[in-house]
């Protein structure tokens, strides 16, 4: 990239950081100290303000960098993840939203222990948000790497390598300075930007082709080298039938993990009821859908207008797809056009990893202070369970970035992927059965979260991700014992049945009483905090 480029981009970057910093300090100024201050904005957002900051949460550097690139690289087999990230909504719609809402007070395992007993079940459910966050966590960092690695002109490693470093730091202030306010607002904030240079960019791809998406497809279909194959499926899924059951595990894991992502349930608690709840899920859902239907536009513009082989040869993941198709929409590399919209593209790319960053750090910090530390030290002072979520965030954020350095070169879409396919092992399962079925106990609840969890680890641990493969972590090693990427077809069976057979195995009885008081509750809000 010109030094045009890189200095208005940077612009750009630095402009949005210190309008964030300058939100969280002036969110700051108010008093921090209660929990439901800092984990859940005193509950005061409305169903609109949710409803934009839900999005924001979701749409991450997956869905705007990685998704893009995967369409751009495989075609139809890369819109598996669009459709199914918008798919999951209706999940959470339908299953979670106003029960969770009414059932909780910040975390997921509220609403587990509410009708068990608490110090098992706590544990058991923050180990595992904790776990799928750090995945997330994740995901955000190696995007972040990539596409300041291209505003830096090339693969520098310790281009990349210092700004993970410094999304870590500036995320773990927002969350330790604003907490659960600060890091709505910026989730505001960035959702606006990132749909604003998302319509740009569709109808400038769009005009490229005089409207004709027909032509679209058409041109991204020549320029892949793989003609028609292209568009339809098997180019990245169905070479054998490992690849297909890959596809089927992935479409699980992305359908199903979104009602277990604990940054999304944390930000039902922000509004004052559950009708508020729902009615946030359903502006997410619209502004969502939107969003998600304009990356299968950009996917393809990059094909058709950059090529698949520009932007594997930018990143092999392809990551930079989006930032390299707004550089030729503009008029190429050495226009003022070219120079403006990618340096917005970039700016509204990073905008987005670190405010998605903030909120999964404070559902992560909010799990480690409210569940693990809240059921190891109960008799800790009022305001001890905040400070501990601030510490929590630093040590959260030291983790994510030293794996964000290790999984530099995967695609952020397909590290979602894993988190996605964790929390629909470990957290869906143990939701579920908390909310619908009455003989759930809490030997069935640890059961369920352990029993999702360990194995949806271990498989990720023994698959061609860590080791075996040229793409692998460690591709000088092979101990690689399960051939599929995604465990999810595997893991999330388990999870369910884990909880059933800890379930009718366990001496205890289930109580009938608690779990008739939580059924009245979530479906009226009649007690609901």
């Amino acid at each position: 990239m010109t030094e045009d480029h890189q200095a208005l981009a940077l612009l750009l970057f630095s402009a949005f950081v210190a309008v964030t910093l300058g939100i969280t300090t002036w969110v700051s100024r108010r008093r921090q100290g209660s929990a439901e201050e800092f984990y859940a904005g005193g509950r005061l957002f409305s169903p609109m303000e949710n409803g934009f900051a839900i999005a924001g949460d979701y749409m991450s550097a997956a869905s705007f960098l990685g998704i893009s690139g995967l369409i751009a690289l495989f075609g139809y087999d890369g819109m598996l993840y669009s459709v199914g990230f918008l798919v999951a909504w209706l999940v959470v719609l339908f299953l979670v939203a106003e029960l969770v809402r009414n059932c909780g007070r910040f975390t997921l395992a509220d609403v587990v222990a509410a009708r068990m007993r608490e110090r098992p079940v706590r544990i058991a459910a923050g180990t595992s948000s904790v776990t799928v966050s750090v995945l997330y966590l994740v995901a955000q960092m190696v995007g972040a790497g990539s596409l300041v690695a291209l505003l830096l002109g090339g693969r520098s490693e310790a281009a990349q390598a210092w700004t993970v470093v410094g999304v870590g730091a500036l995320m773990v202030v927002y969350v330790s300075m604003g907490g659960m306010r600060a890091t709505t607002w910026i989730q505001i904030v960035k959702a606006v930007l990132l749909l604003g240079g998302t319509i740009a960019l569709t109808v400038l791809v769009l005009l490229r082709f005089h409207g004709d998406f027909n032509r679209l497809l058409l041109t991204a279909a020549e320029r892949s080298g793989h003609g028609e194959a292209f568009l339809a499926p098997g180019l990245a899924y169905g070479g054998d039938w490992t690849s297909r059951f890959d596809f089927v595990s992935l479409g699980l894991a992305l359908v199903l993990g979104t009602a277990g992502l604990p940054h999304i349930l944390s930000r039902f608690y922000t509004v004052p009821t559950a009708r508020a709840a729902r009615r946030s899920v359903v502006w997410s859902i619209g502004l969502i859908g939107g969003f998600y239907l304009m990356t299968i536009v950009l996917g393809f513009g990059a094909a058709a207008v950059v090529g698949p082989d520009a932007v594997r040869g930018s990143n092999a993941a392809g990551n930079t797809a989006v930032p390299l198709l707004a550089l030729d929409l503009g008029g190429g590399a050495d226009s003022t056009g070219g120079t403006v919209l990618f340096a917005i593209v970039a700016a509204v790319a990073f905008a987005t990893i670190l405010a998605v960053v903030a909120g999964i750090t404070l559902a992560s910090s909010a799990s480690v202070a409210h569940d693990l530390y809240a059921s190891l030290r109960r008799r800790g002072k009022p305001h001890s369970e905040v400070a501990v979520a601030r510490v929590a965030a630093v040590g959260i954020g030291v983790l994510a970035i030293a794996l964000g350095l290790l999984a530099r070169d995967l695609n952020v879409a397909f590290l979602v992927g894993l988190a996605f396919a964790v929390a629909a092992s470990s957290n869906l399962p143990v939701l579920l059965y908390s909310l619908f079925w009455r003989g759930f106990t809490t030997s069935g609840a640890v059961w369920a979260v352990y029993g999702g969890l360990v194995p949806a680890v271990v498989l990720v641990l023994l698959s061609p991700v860590v080791s075996g493969s040229p793409d692998s972590l460690f591709p000088g090693v092979d101990f690689q014992l399960f051939p599929l990427q995604n465990p999810g077809l595997v893991s999330i069976p388990l999870g369910f049945l884990a909880g059933w057979l800890g379930t009718v195995t366990s001496a205890e009885a289930p109580d009938e009483a608690k779990h008739a008081e939580t059924e009245v509750r979530s479906l009226t809000g009649a007690g609901a905090v």
